[in-house]
């Protein structure tokens, strides 16, 4: 009887737990490092994001994905139980290889806690279970990753300062004040290491670009999911863009940023962004139909994006919940070569919810 009043007043308990409340994002806060390199448990949603594309040792391309996915869950925050969810680490792993044709791809999630995964405030430093990403004292990140499927070993070293997003790392990602992140890039970063599919893995260079992004309520409710472009260009400069879609497709909000080799920052308001698809790949695993070509105009300027592969899709279900597509593009600069990176582009299987 005592044991029934007690499971009875738990039960009443955890009935009453207020539900936690998440951290807003705010304008004019603006970034501090190394603070913001590191964890922002406060807030929902929160992502460490590699892309990049390396040269084996024979001369042939990969491209390569690395994700760190941190979410606070809305478990009772007062829990004190070490086996409580209050926050999931999420991991994903891509290698997209010509020679093979799709994506090799593996993704891992966990709750924190027991020393088995974690995502720690201060500095970059994740881990689940055996993958690992971390910042040292030199500034470069190290990445580790084995799995059935490949093997990542990569040292990521800045050669340019952080670039703040938005206004001052404050990116907007909609009309609303609160439809927003906190969000910086590295791009150009040095690439070594070691790469490849399980049991064929060597020795690799290249470049990537780096994403950290923390956010409460990053979308609007009536947005679909995104397209998304990083890419390291030839000139030492960097283009980001995005675009939030509605459910029919239609553009909810727009952004985009130069920066030059010198440092000097364009930024673009919505109206001067525009995602035009060029040719589409769909999915025979999903129906997903997906504009692995397209241009996007900045002001004047016109861009062309065409991808390594068409099949560059990962299916997350089995973590996040989503399926996506990103993937390795080459990019032209009004026609000219001008440079690589990754474009990623969600909701087009169905809505994506963060």
């Amino acid at each position: 009887m005592r044991l029934l009043f007690v499971l009875l007043s738990l039960f009443a308990a955890l009935a009453q737990a207020a539900p936690p409340t998440f951290a807003p994002v705010k304008p004019g806060q603006g970034l501090v490092f190394p603070r913001d390199y590191g964890a922002h448990p406060d807030f929902r949603t929160e992502w460490w994001y590699v892309t990049g594309w390396l040269t084996t040792a024979a001369g042939k391309p990969l491209g390569f994905q690395v994700t760190f996915f941190r979410s606070r869950t809305g478990h009772d925050p007062a829990n004190p139980s070490a086996f409580a969810p209050h926050q999931l680490v999420i991991g994903h792993a891509a290698l997209s290889d010509p020679a093979l044709g799709r994506l090799v791809h593996d993704q891992r999630s966990s709750r924190e806690g027991f020393g088995l995964a974690w995502a720690k405030p201060g500095d970059t430093d994740i881990k689940l279970d055996d993958w690992r990403m971390v910042r040292g004292l030199d500034g470069n990140y190290r990445v580790t990753l084995t799995s059935s499927e490949m093997t990542l070993e990569l040292t990521l070293s800045p050669t340019q300062a952080p670039l703040p997003q938005g206004e001052n790392g404050y990116s907007r990602k909609g009309p609303a004040t609160q439809h927003a992140s906190y969000y910086y890039s590295l791009p150009q970063l040095k690439v070594t290491g070691t790469a490849g599919r399980a049991g064929a893995a060597g020795p690799v260079t290249g470049t990537a670009w780096f994403d950290h992004e923390w956010s409460s309520e990053a979308l609007q409710p009536e947005a679909s999911g995104w397209d998304w472009v990083g890419a390291n260009l030839d000139d030492g400069s960097a283009l980001t863009a995005f675009q939030v879609r509605n459910k029919d497709g239609g553009k909810l909000w727009a952004y985009a940023l130069v920066r030059g080799r010198d440092g000097k920052v364009t930024r673009y308001s919505p109206d001067q962004v525009v995602f035009t698809p060029q040719s589409h790949w769909k999915s025979p695993r999903t129906g997903g139909n997906y504009p692995v070509a397209t241009t996007i105009l900045t002001g004047s300027t016109r861009w062309r994006l065409a991808p390594l592969q068409p099949d560059q899709e990962l299916d997350s279900r089995r973590s996040t919940g989503a399926v996506y597509w990103e993937g390795a593009v080459t990019l032209q600069r009004d026609g000219v070569p001008a440079g690589r990176g990754y474009l990623e582009m969600t909701g087009y299987v169905r809505p994506m919810k963060l």
